[in-house]
């Protein structure tokens, strides 16, 4: 007899809200979430830094009481995770965008909105002006750049992101076989992908097909189609000429809070604090873009121990467990970041999918802090991890046995 597919109200892990999206979802688009690059060992890259840190707990402490409050940039926020920056969202269910925004407002998280996105920044800061923030990249036109820039000056964006580590399109092989391309195009071929998945079919239908990058609009002339914006948007990025210059213009362009997105290496973590980033977000882009660079969590030790003390270091590629989360706060990390689970969930459930995505993981994380005998994040440190190569003891601190 078949199974009947599991409801997302009924996920109790975040690989159950993937089933629930690859159930959705047809191939075309849930590769297109799912999948990394190249042969895809950065993504078991990514996992495997996980597991070799084991979490130590300590007992007999009262944890009736657990705060999993973090300040980032001068504000408060309800747990220390949030959404990474994810573009044409509104492709997987119209509206996803702003379902994510108003999901995060909801439990107090920080939102990473895309400058590729399918809503507009504007509609974003309109559903969730204290909790989103804006993520750019370099464009081949810098007035581009320029303006979308302004555009978050205007409406007051507490944070702007500029991700660096996509300098040329990566080759992402599922996407090549499924026929997904950049700019995203639409076949009869594609669409015949559809047929198997009747719900999302019909949604992708009603909302007249390719969804409309609504932050590149202005940019593409009058009554440019969603096709020709998505062209522009394929012309302009990525912009493999890009240099240091560019991250010395958005912060004199930027007067809040600077965060660079896709630092590795620990001389160029050096090199944005010397430039005036106020944060960084450590990430090899989810496995996205180079295969074989290392996990996220394997950088973070190095990076925090370059500038861990002057900037706020976010990090994001891989995290499916409160634990992860847990662990990544112990090497030097204020916060973590998600894309895939959160697209999983407003994908398969709307915003209701979204919620239930964040409430997984504050669900996890308070149970784990639980266990490691804390009350808040401040007792997250190098002395609550264990390393089989560096027992408890080892004169090597944790946060740099990475560089062994």
């Amino acid at each position: 007899m078949a199974t009947r597919p599991m409801r997302i109200d009924k996920a109790i892990n975040i690989h159950d809200v993937r089933d629930c999206a690859r159930r959705y979802l047809p191939r075309i688009a849930f590769d297109f979430i799912d999948g990394g690059v190249d042969g895809e060992a950065a993504l078991g890259r990514n996992r495997a830094a996980f597991d070799r840190w084991k979490l130590l707990p300590r007992y007999l402490v009262d944890v009736s009481d657990r705060s999993q409050t973090v300040t980032l940039f001068g504000h408060k926020y309800s747990s220390p995770f949030g959404v990474s920056p994810m573009g044409i969202a509104g492709f997987f269910r119209p509206g996803a965008d702003l379902m994510l925004a108003r999901a995060a407002a909801k439990f107090d998280l920080p939102y990473l909105m895309s400058s590729a996105s399918c809503d507009s920044i504007e509609a974003a800061m309109e559903a969730a002006p204290k909790t989103t923030w804006f993520q750019i990249y370099g464009t081949r036109n810098p007035e581009i750049t320029a303006d979308l820039i302004r555009r978050a000056r205007a409406l007051d964006v507490r944070v702007l992101i500029l991700t660096i580590d996509t300098p040329v399109m990566a080759k992402r092989e599922r996407n090549l076989r499924n026929g997904f391309t950049r700019p995203m195009k639409m076949t009869p071929g594609v669409i015949l992908q559809g047929l198997s998945r009747p719900a999302w079919t019909m949604r992708y239908l009603q909302s007249s097909g390719i969804p409309m990058m609504e932050n590149w609009r202005p940019y593409a002339g009058e009554n440019a189609n969603a096709g020709t914006v998505a062209d522009l948007y394929g012309t302009e990025t990525p912009a493999p000429e890009q240099t240091w210059e560019v991250l010395k213009s958005v912060r004199k362009a930027w007067p809040g809070p600077l965060v660079v997105k896709g630092v590795m290496h620990p001389d160029d973590a050096r090199r944005c604090r010397d430039l005036g980033a106020d944060g960084l977000i450590v990430s090899n882009h989810g496995g996205r873009q180079l295969d074989s660079a290392p996990g996220s969590l394997d950088m973070l030790p190095l990076v925090a121990d370059a500038v861990g003390d002057r900037m706020e270091l976010l990090i994001d590629s891989g995290f499916r467990r409160g634990s992860d989360i847990a662990k990544a706060l112990c090497l030097g990390a204020k916060a973590t970041l998600f894309g895939r689970p959160a697209m999983f969930g407003v994908a398969a459930g709307g915003q209701a999918g979204a919620e239930k995505v964040f409430d997984i993981y504050r669900q996890e994380l308070s149970l784990v802090m639980g266990m490691m005998g804390w009350t808040d994040l401040s007792a997250a440190g190098p002395e609550s991890l264990f390393d089989l190569a560096n027992p408890p003891g080892s004169t090597t601190p944790a946060r740099s046995r990475a560089a062994e």
